[in-house]
């Protein structure tokens, strides 16, 4: 039973990206269940659109920068978090926990608009502003799993032995803490590139027609040929897959 409810889940999953990998290669798919014929036009289109060559770019530059940022503020902060967790910091780190599923990514889009599109913070539609939204937008995320494996860890017994042998507090935390973390740090990022990449609410709200993300410049596609929009849905897979990769690559080096 229990491989049964497995092979379905992974049908529903799968079933979807099967079907647009075999639409981004059919010639036509009007009220047929599966398209009818071959080609590869769909892709040369996609490629001839220049519109997508630069949304393909911009997603990836903004993604691999929430990672890189990410990467410093979250260790630090999951860090702090994890030692005032007993103390009258556990607030925070309940707090930390529950933002991803508390704070709607719309209300965080609106937000940053009534403040950034003023005279004296004019920045809506600018790269950095979008940037720095995707890290926030993903921030939680990443410190709520480094706080969950630290917890796990148990590291207080090991920083006490690295204390007894005189070791600094940084020495501790970059000797002891860091190591440890590592494979909690690389799924976190994966997960950071993943969000961000895919993330189509607070873009298309803060973007401007010079910094269109990915997902923001894919919703046009599905106002044209059916092929078209699949091939360029496959695209958007395989940027979060890139994503994905590169992050991973940058937390190993971490």
């Amino acid at each position: 039973m229990i491989r049964g409810i497995s092979l379905a889940y992974c049908c529903y999953l799968l079933l979807p990206m099967g079907l647009l990998l075999v639409g981004s290669v059919g010639d036509s798919w009007t009220n047929t269940l599966l398209p009818t014929g071959l080609t590869t036009r769909w892709y040369q289109d996609l490629w001839l659109d220049t519109s997508f060559r630069k949304a393909f770019g911009t997603s990836l530059v903004v993604a691999l920068s929430a990672c890189a940022i990410n990467t410093v503020l979250a260790l630090p902060l999951a860090y702090s978090l994890f030692h005032r967790a007993g103390q009258a910091g556990s607030w925070a780190a309940r707090l930390v926990s529950a933002m991803p599923v508390a704070v709607p990514t719309i209300t965080l889009g609106f937000g940053y608009m009534m403040v950034f599109n003023t005279d004296w913070l004019p920045w809506l539609g600018s790269l950095p502003l979008l940037i720095a939204a995707h890290t926030i937008y993903t921030l939680p995320y990443l410190t709520n799993t480094l706080l969950t494996d630290l917890k796990h860890l148990q590291l207080n017994a090991l920083e006490d032995a690295a204390a007894t042998l005189g070791a600094s507090p940084w020495a501790q935390f970059s000797g002891v803490v860091l190591p440890n973390l590592r494979h909690s740090l690389i799924s976190g990022l994966v997960m950071v590139a993943a969000l961000s990449v895919g993330e189509f609410q607070l873009s298309n709200l803060l973007t401007s027609f010079q910094f269109r993300t990915y997902p923001v410049v894919l919703l046009q596609a599905f106002y044209g040929a059916t092929g078209f929009a699949c091939a360029a849905t496959v695209i958007l897979l395989l940027l979060a897959a890139m994503s994905a990769l590169v992050s991973s690559s940058l937390g190993r080096k971490t």
